[in-house]
């Protein structure tokens, strides 16, 4: 078991954790959730030893293992990809370290056949005479194939190194996994390997992500860090998410009798209960379903922004046309012969196995970069709005936020005051001193949110995002998704959000060197088609 106690963490007057009291078991699997800043990759330091708090402290069963998953991605650059992942059962690695300089001694000794004999029964009893090839199967498993793993972690490419770093803390069934954003720089393919292997694991996991299949994929509770203070619930991300916003509504409707209320939720449990056993991890999710109690179901503390995209006008029959489109980037071809026509209704999904292909293409639609060859053309009823992957031009004067949302106001708006500036930065959660912030001193998700008040303010009834969920917490992402399910016009997007493609996207068009798939199915179906993705390895061949 692994327990917090009294933990207290404090940086001047900013208090992140006050007292907290948690214990985590095994068989279970813990999505850390919270706001940008709330303190959740701190908390799973403090548990990793990394940061020391001021008052409290962790407690580990003796004899038990934590492997934590390394974010310094240079710290192994002298290892080769194999020993690096070795490395991540510490113990192990010193008995084979200690065991190759005693049989490297030229004077070996009775003394040292005696200890050479210890670490040989240690070394068997902790799996390592299979070690390597355990571990070279976890890598292959991860997508660094055989001929990188004797490759010095220096000479490895950048997404390759997240993949090791990952196997390393996955490496040997350690009984305590720490896992933040174990997703980055994944693929879809490997998220789905990663996520099948958590779903599997008995021990004790905590992962912090932000992608929301992910979590629902792999957790049977949720931890939630809010106002300096750490709760358990049961379930995965989306029974936490939907259970506290119906005991809110429950909470706020005084006309509805208490039986009424009791039994709207039991019935909510009962359903999610049922969907559990159809998962993965269907017995461990279905016990830890069946032993809740209604009382254990709390409403929300956080804030929503309110992403609503209201178009001025509806689109025309006339939306986007794509003509033999193409570009490369120094001789490589990111995509050739895309050829579409959208339609009223259509929220499509963009996916290339080159993230490049898809931004590139976004960038041309926008006029912010030129096509090699291929032609494209807005119907006249269009307007559109796009949120890039990058928006630092957006923010290179030090403006005040209502001065920097005020140049963005469109012609048809006659009375941009300041309560009308103020209710767009409103509903993206700046109020009160926020208001008064300067652009050069917001972080990542401020800005990704100032980008999306500005878009509300066009009144689109097109919007293109790249990444829309880069920068954000779970809160915004959340409402940022539910805003694009609702909106009434046509969406473009790539995200590597799962749920976000899934739930928005009613049409998939993925951009390929040899041309373009164009299906229209949700983005799980396309995953699944096995036509598809025969089709795919000819366009990737």
């Amino acid at each position: 078991m692994l327990s917090a106690r009294n933990i207290t963490l404090a940086y001047g007057k900013r208090v992140l954790f006050d007292e907290v009291n948690i214990n985590f078991i095994k068989g279970n699997c813990y999505g850390v959730i919270g706001a940008n800043g709330a303190g959740k990759s701190t908390f799973l330091k403090i548990l990793s030893g990394e940061i020391e708090p001021n008052k409290g402290f962790v407690d580990i069963t003796p004899g038990e293992r934590m492997a934590v998953l390394n974010q310094n991605q240079f710290q192994f650059d002298e290892k080769t990809v194999l020993s690096t992942v070795l490395m991540g059962h510490k113990k192990m690695w010193e008995i084979t370290q200690e065991r190759e300089k005693i049989y490297a001694k030229e004077d070996f000794s009775e003394e040292d056949g005696i200890r050479a004999g210890e670490l040989e029964a240690e070394f068997g009893e902790m799996g390592g005479y299979t070690a390597e090839s355990d571990a070279a199967t976890l890598l292959s498993d991860l997508g660094v194939t055989e001929q990188f793993h004797q490759t010095l972690m220096k000479d490895m490419p950048s997404n390759m190194k997240v993949r090791v770093l990952l196997a390393q803390a996955l490496f040997g069934n350690p009984d305590i996994l720490l896992l933040d954003e174990p997703t980055n720089g994944l693929d879809i393919e490997t998220i789905g390997w990663l996520e099948n292997f958590l779903a599997d694991y008995e021990n004790i996991v905590l992962v912090v992500s932000h992608d929301r299949h992910f979590l629902d994929a792999v957790c049977t509770h949720v931890a939630d860090v809010d106002r300096q203070k750490i709760k358990v619930f049961t379930g995965n991300y989306t029974f936490w998410y939907e259970s506290s916003q119906l005991m809110a509504r429950q909470l706020s409707d005084k006309n509805k009798k208490v039986e009424d209320k009791r039994q709207a939720l039991l019935d909510f449990i009962a359903r999610f209960s049922a969907n559990a056993s159809k998962s993965r991890q269907a017995t461990a999710r279905k016990k830890a379903l069946e032993k809740l109690t209604i009382e254990e179901i709390e409403p929300s503390n956080r804030k929503y922004p309110g992403i609503i995209f209201q178009p001025l006008r509806e689109v025309g029959n006339q939306i986007l046309t794509v003509d033999a489109l193409a570009k490369s980037v120094d001789g490589r071809p990111l995509f050739d012969k895309v050829s579409f026509s959208l339609s009223k209704g259509d929220k499509v999904a963009f996916v290339s196995k080159d993230p490049l292909a898809v931004t590139s293409f976004f960038e041309i639609i926008n006029n912010e970069m030129s096509a090699d060859k291929g032609s494209f053309e807005w119907g006249t009823t269009i307007t559109k709005t796009y949120l890039p992957i990058e928006n630092g031009a957006f923010f290179n004067e030090d403006l005040g936020l209502l001065d920097w949302l005020r140049q963005f106001v469109p012609p048809h708006v006659t009375d941009a005051d300041e309560p009308f500036l103020r209710g767009f930065l409103g509903k993206m959660l700046f109020s009160g001193d926020d208001i008064m912030k300067k652009t050069k001193v917001l972080s990542g998700g401020e800005k990704v949110r100032c980008m999306v008040s500005r878009m509300m303010l066009q009144n689109p009834n097109c919007v293109v995002l790249d990444q829309p969920t880069n920068h954000l917490d779970l809160e915004s992402i959340q409402s940022f998704n539910e805003g694009c399910i609702n909106f009434p016009g046509v969406v473009m997007l790539t995200s590597h959000d799962h749920t976000f493609m899934q739930t928005v996207a009613n049409r998939v068009i993925e951009l390929t060197p040899k041309g373009s798939i164009d299906r229209l199915m949700t983005f799980d179906e396309y995953l699944e088609d096995k036509r598809v993705q025969e089709l795919r390895m000819e366009m990737y061949g």
